[in-house]
């Protein structure tokens, strides 16, 4: 988190979150397009099914490891963004999420208690 004296963290650009997180399967897809390459020609290179990647691409499959390794192979982009990616939206969608909110509210009325 970036802080700057005087300065609200969250007024902060870089320490905002957008308003709907953005799956890296959206990114991959245009990534893809930008490059002219079909969804079934990226899949036959890196060896998976063409419906495990659409459902990546289509943002409802994460993007493990295994596939960020692939995609770094195949595209030529560092795996570590393609993870990092991941969990960015993991962790914003997990923020977002009432019932664990809820819990977060629990544990920390009985941490404070602690």
């Amino acid at each position: 988190m970036i802080t700057l004296n005087g300065v609200d963290p969250q007024m902060i650009a870089n320490n905002m979150m957008p308003s709907e997180p953005v799956h890296p399967g959206l990114l991959l897809k245009e990534e893809i397009e930008y490059r002219g390459v079909t969804q079934k020609q990226l899949a036959q290179q890196m060896g998976v099914s063409y419906s495990v990647l659409n459902e990546i691409l289509n943002g409802k499959r994460p993007v493990s490891i295994e596939y960020a390794l692939y995609l770094e192979a195949v595209l030529g982009i560092d795996a570590q963004l393609w993870i990092q990616m991941q969990a960015d939206y993991n962790l914003q969608v997990a923020k977002s999420d009432r019932k664990i909110n809820r819990h977060l509210l629990e544990i920390r009325k009985i941490a404070a208690a602690l």
